[in-house]
């Protein structure tokens, strides 16, 4: 058994990986995604890269995937039919939410649709008080009576969250175990289980969104278990985390929430190893594939990780990698507005049919079209040759859609396209640095997916980075990180404390249960004890503050000491964030996570010797590129880039090509090639 393979599906196209543990080898694939079924693309797929290798499927040791059957589902709006459990008198929580409007000035903004449909949330009679105490003891009957109601109104998944479960969870355990009895082919979730934090809202909206996934992941799920099994890949496969890390198929059906970004997520990992490679601290990911562009934030080799984000609209109070997402790819369709304006997305081409030069029915003009009308993207094949490109079927798109409708012609539409959507990526990275109050100019852009490659340094420009990174392989980058991710588990507790050394013991408390709990998992996962890390943070905030800085805890258990050096890393970070800090003022604790990690056993990747005189390879063509900005056509080579060895330098302007992506470099950059195979391209100032 020597092969690893990480799949990750896409919009367009279903992205594989493959690591031969016994020679080293890392080679890559890609294959049309089939939306109305991801895991036939999978299948199918695996047969290839299997069938090329000349290979049995008993030799696939591992496997791991990133899936946005979750995601999809929130976006469509096609997860299960669900019912909600309270306490009596909240059962509207989900409709009133935190009292925020979607847009302070928009008074006609829309709230998201409601998950739960009308008449499924319901109060019980039951009470926890702020300390765990109970001030009402739960009447089961009155949960029974619930629970038929809501079989009798056809739901198939039950949300479970009452007041003050994160304090004691008593209450909710019993009525999972009621629901168990009455309607035990129900999905349900319990929030203390899923989490156990303060803020009722989003605590709830947690709960509700995991219902929602539940059944339909737990059968996309068990499909995609079967198909495997019928061609005869033995290892369990692996699931990716929003938080960058990999879980067991059970504990994706349990916590079908954990990954609503899977896909992206991976990316980061990835894109953190390929950082460390370089020598890059500092990074902003660049992902931009044939639907939307993900953006992230890596500073000190450790992706940025939120512990609340909204997913379609609503909170969901799990760790995820800080991932902005746009809708601008390849796909991106562009049209002129009311106002006689360009714009281009979020709608999109997707895999079917595509933007107009795949030939696959798509007419209306894309990012692929322009990029293809600007001799950017080889006009004949792409994918190492195996898609035909129809030149004139681009040109029609932006001249029915575009020209038509104002007074460009077809170069200045198809210009105008790649400007609006550079810029509209250039705005979604500054939002995850600029914002946060990062200086962009510190940092390497590092770029992926299909088309980041295509428009890496002219983003980077905008932005005033001056170093862009291209991995060895772009394109698949994602799978690649589902094959360099390590399993995680994340716990939280909320308990709300002044951060003085009077409670160091109550604090050590919390961490230490769940420092068990952790240990527990990773049991189950039978991950080694000289495999095993653990990781603990606390949020914090100046004494009556509504927002939470995350700060991590070096070792435990906390003494007097670390206490101290904590709450001064909470002070710069708050600095850093809002511009002030006032050490005067009392600091709480909040919220206390842990994240026990089982150290994977990964793909072990060595740098090749520099070859700095070796020539550079001949061109494969010379192509009439027109560049952002300039207003004639360049005569630019164009280069196959696994011609290049390590070692070689290469000024712009040029282009490489390769089979998962095109690489574009505009006048005044220069390429360096290091022993991994990354492109290192630099801005010359001078």
């Amino acid at each position: 058994m020597r092969y690893m393979i990480g799949v990750d599906v896409g919009g367009t196209f279903t992205d594989f990986s493959i690591f031969d543990c016994d020679t080293g080898e890392l080679t890559n694939f890609k294959d049309s995604s089939t939306p109305d079924d991801p895991s036939k693309a999978i299948v199918n797929g695996v047969k290839k890269v299997i069938g090329q290798k000349k290979a049995e499927m008993s030799d696939v040791s591992y496997f791991a995937h990133g899936t946005t059957v979750g995601t999809n589902a929130l976006i469509e709006k096609k997860g299960a039919r669900i019912g909600l459990l309270t306490t009596k008198g909240f059962k509207d929580i989900m409709e009133i939410g935190d009292q925020k409007r979607p847009s302070l000035y928009d008074l006609k903004a829309q709230k998201p649709t409601p998950l739960i449909p009308s008449g499924c949330n319901l109060g019980v009679t039951e009470r926890v008080r702020f300390d765990g105490s109970i001030e009402t003891p739960l009447d089961e009957e009155d949960v029974r009576n619930a629970i038929r109601y809501l079989k009798g109104r056809n739901v198939q998944a039950i949300a479970v969250c009452t007041l003050f479960s994160f304090i004691n969870p008593i209450h909710e355990k019993r009525i999972k175990e009621i629901i168990c009895e009455e309607f035990p082919e129900a999905y349900s979730t319990i929030s203390s289980d899923l989490s156990p934090e303060f803020r009722e809202f989003g605590r709830m909206s947690t709960t509700v969104l995991n219902s929602y996934l539940g059944p339909v992941m737990k059968k996309y799920i068990h499909n995609f278990q079967e198909s495997l099994r019928e061609i005869g890949v033995k290892p369990e496969p692996y699931i990716t985390q929003s938080n960058g890390s990999i879980i067991s198929i059970k504990e994706t059906i349990d916590s079908p929430i954990k990954c609503a970004v899977s896909g992206p997520s991976a990316g980061v990992v990835a894109a953190t190893y390929i950082g460390k490679q370089c020598g890059a601290s500092k990074v902003i990911t660049f992902d931009m594939g044939g639907t939307s562009a993900d953006i992230s934030l890596i500073e000190d080799f450790v992706p940025k990780v939120s512990m609340e984000r909204t997913v379609e609209g609503y909170p969901a109070r799990i760790p995820m990698i800080n991932i902005v997402t746009i809708g601008a790819g390849g796909g991106s369709i562009a049209r002129i507005d009311e106002g006689n304006a360009l714009k281009v997305g979020p709608e999109s081409a997707g895999a079917e049919p595509g933007p107009a030069c795949y030939g696959r029915g798509g007419t209306r003009p894309t990012v692929t079209d322009a990029n293809i009308l600007m001799g950017k993207l080889n006009n004949k094949k792409i994918l190492g040759g195996r898609m035909d490109v129809h030149y004139e079927k681009a040109e029609n798109a932006l001249k029915e859609h575009l020209c038509k409708s104002s007074d460009l012609d077809i170069e200045q539409a198809a210009n105008g396209i790649i400007s609006v959507v550079n810029s509209n990526m250039a705005r979604a990275v500054r939002s995850v640095s600029v914002e946060k109050g990062y200086d962009v100019r510190e940092f390497s852009l590092m770029a992926f997916g299909g088309a980041g490659p295509l428009h890496a340094c002219e983003v980077a420009y905008e932005l005033g980075i001056k170093e862009v990174i291209i991995p060895p392989k772009p394109g698949t980058l994602c799978s690649l990180g589902l094959l360099l991710a390590d399993t995680k588990f994340d716990m939280s507790r909320s308990r709300i404390m002044h951060g003085i050394p009077d409670n160091l013991e109550d604090v050590n408390r919390e961490f230490l249960e769940m420092y068990k709990k952790g240990t527990s998992s990773l049991d189950k996962e039978k991950i080694s004890s000289d495999r095993r890390k653990f990781e603990f943070s606390i949020d914090m905030r100046y004494l009556r503050q509504n927002f939470e800085i995350n700060i991590p805890v070096p070792s435990l258990p906390l003494d007097e000491k670390s206490l101290e050096n904590v709450i001064e890393k909470f002070h710069s970070e708050h600095c850093r964030s809002y511009g002030y800090c006032n050490k005067d003022m009392p600091v709480q604790f909040v919220s206390y996570r842990c994240s026990a990690i089982g150290i994977i056993e990964k793909p072990v990747m060595k740098p090749a010797e520099l070859s700095p005189n070796e020539p550079i390879p001949e061109p494969i063509e010379m192509r009439q590129v027109m560049f952002q900005g300039s207003k004639e056509r360049t005569i630019t080579p164009v280069y196959s880039r696994g011609a290049f060895v390590p070692g070689q330098k290469l000024q712009g302007p040029c282009i490489c090509e390769q089979m998962d992506t095109t690489i574009v470099v505009p006048p005044r950059w220069e390429i360096f090639v290091d022993g991994f195979n990354n492109m290192v391209i630099h801005y010359i100032t001078e």
